[in-house]
């Protein structure tokens, strides 16, 4: 039995982006899960299905806990759906070559995933559990959801006890939202937004959106709009088709 695993670094991987196998591409609808996330952990993960024939990558990938962008096409009914692009204005210039462009209904957010067998829970049948890091307002069954998986961040483990797994998730989350706020990690294209801590390590530190990182231990949201990261695939149009009707689920 584990406890919460010691002296972790807070920042994984090289500054200029992902290493060969990464990135790694998984897509899907929104399942439920075991009930488990918002309940007994405070953690709401959303899940996809594993499925070797969609994803043949995963049958010969590890167990344990990975981290890097989902983006999330959301029903417009859902509170959290942004809102459509306004019309063209008749007198609007031509839009300049560093426009972002279209993100046709997704919003790209960081997240931090299992998967595996959960081995605390003693599960047998092997999940992916996705937890976006973003407070939703609403869940969203059945919302079309693609994850670009940057890199991995540890082995699952079997705890000692309901705390230390909550503890090490909630560094997981640390080491996803850290890691990611750099530019060579930041999807190209795509205005992302990363939650960081005050305090954070030299490569993200500095001024975060008018706040000071480091000032006063408080977070700050990180905007990143000079990604590097190739990640096209997380806005395409969609590949299922069909509006989502309920915003029900996660």
């Amino acid at each position: 039995m584990a406890s919460p695993t010691p002296n972790r670094p807070s920042i994984i991987g090289d500054p200029s982006g992902p290493s060969d196998p990464y990135p790694l591409h998984m897509s899907g609808r929104v399942i439920s899960g075991f009930g488990r996330g918002s309940k007994e952990l405070g953690i709401p993960t959303a899940n996809l299905p594993v499925d070797d024939t969609q994803t043949p990558w995963i049958s010969s990938t590890p167990s344990g806990v990975y981290f890097g962008w989902a983006s999330i096409r959301l029903p417009p009914s859902h509170p959290d759906s942004p809102p459509p692009p306004p019309p063209p204005s008749q007198n609007e210039a031509t839009p300049t070559p560093t426009a972002l462009p279209p993100t046709n209904g997704f919003t790209v957010y960081p997240m931090v995933m299992s998967i595996g067998y959960n081995p605390f829970y003693k599960n047998t049948v092997r999940s992916a559990e996705v937890h976006v890091l973003h407070k939703f307002h609403a869940d969203f069954y059945g919302a079309e959801m693609r994850l670009l998986i940057a890199g991995y961040v540890r082995k699952e483990l079997d705890y000692s006890g309901l705390e230390a797994l909550i503890a090490d998730i909630n560094f997981d989350c640390v080491v996803a939202r850290r890691s990611l706020a750099r530019d060579g990690w930041a999807p190209r294209g795509v205005e992302v937004a990363v939650e960081i801590d005050g305090e954070v390590d030299g490569e993200v530190d500095g001024e975060v959106d008018g706040v000071a990182a480091g000032e006063g231990g408080e977070k700050a949201v990180k905007v990143l709009r000079d990604g590097k990261l190739e990640a096209d695939w997380l806005i395409r149009p969609s590949e299922l088709g069909g509006e989502v009707e309920d915003a029900e689920g996660k």
